[in-house]
């Protein structure tokens, strides 16, 4: 990725982070009662300083067919409510066993682990809160609305992300093959990032062969994401990743690299990438930013 690309995607970036962020604190619940130490932890985790790619996957494909994605914003942020109450859950002595996350302690060291399963259950509930909001609702068409929060909720339900974790958990210190490999990395990390890309096209008027376009994009970006994720915690920079490497190696993990090796890994991930750029080509101009992120997901540090 060239110095001047790296520059662009950095800058779309922070300006959908930014009003991704703004938004939820606008609409993040205050607590004033015993609630108030659940909420805090919640806020704790959401305003950890992710790179936010759910959501803004989400706002540049409403871009791709209508303008002003700030309309939208808040079903963007459900996402990242969602994606987030799964790393709570996902760090917890019961699954991954993380104890940090984003460079601190996670969740259930920051507080403890009953309140941060409250706090995973509540940002869950607060993303259909905010997929439902009545200002989302003023700004979009109503059966369009409905269909993006099913496809949502598929994608993060059992046979989605929630199903993909069973899987990972289940084939720890398991052989495994390619077939099963691929169908955890679907299930755990593509469908939601499809999902997101899909929802925002659907919510910006999209058509049908738009949306099935849109999904072999998003299944590919995740895919990459993933295994550069798996590449990471065998090779990364624990400072810049922000919590230890080589946690998928101790618990014996399926993954990309145990499974094909490293460089192997990264043609992979390459080739995803390149496949999900050539769906982008025809929409021209439109779809740059979609394909700056694209590269900037292959060559991420963390």
């Amino acid at each position: 990725m060239s110095p001047t690309a790296n520059l662009e995607i950095l800058a779309i970036l922070e300006e959908r982070r930014a009003l991704v962020e703004e938004a939820l604190k606008k609409y993040f619940p205050q607590g004033k009662g015993l609630e108030s130490r659940v909420i805090e932890a919640a806020c704790y985790s959401l305003m950890a300083g992710g790179k936010r790619i759910r959501p803004i996957l989400c706002l540049l494909g409403y871009e791709l067919f209508t303008p002003d994605p700030s309309k939208i914003v808040l079903f963007s942020c459900g996402l990242e409510c969602l994606h987030t109450y799964s790393l709570i859950h996902d760090d917890l002595p019961a699954m991954d066993n993380d104890d940090f996350r984003r460079g601190r302690p996670s969740c259930h060291k920051a507080f403890d682990e009953a309140t941060a399963i409250l706090a995973g259950d509540g940002l869950q509930a607060l993303a259909f809160y905010f997929f439902t909001h009545r200002e989302l609702r003023k700004k979009v068409k109503p059966s369009r609305l409905l269909k993006a929060i099913n496809l949502v909720a598929e994608a993060v339900g059992f046979t989605g992300m929630v199903g993909g974790q069973m899987g990972d958990l289940l084939m720890e210190g398991k052989k495994g093959n390619k077939r099963i490999l691929a169908w955890i990395h679907e299930k755990k990390t593509a469908k939601l990032f499809s999902a997101s890309l899909v929802s925002g096209a659907l919510l910006g008027g999209a058509k049908k062969n738009d949306l099935q376009i849109l999904n072999q994009v998003g299944k590919k970006l995740g895919l990459a994401f993933q295994i550069v994720d798996d590449l990471l915690d065998l090779i990364g920079d624990e400072k810049i990743l922000g919590k230890p490497i080589k946690s998928d190696l101790k618990k014996k993990k399926l993954t990309f690299p145990a499974l094909y090796g490293i460089e192997t890994s990264k043609k992979i991930a390459e080739e995803q990438i390149k496949s999900a750029i050539s769906y982008l080509t025809p929409y021209g101009e439109k779809a740059k930013p979609l394909i700056l992120l694209a590269e900037f997901i292959s060559h991420r540090l963390n």
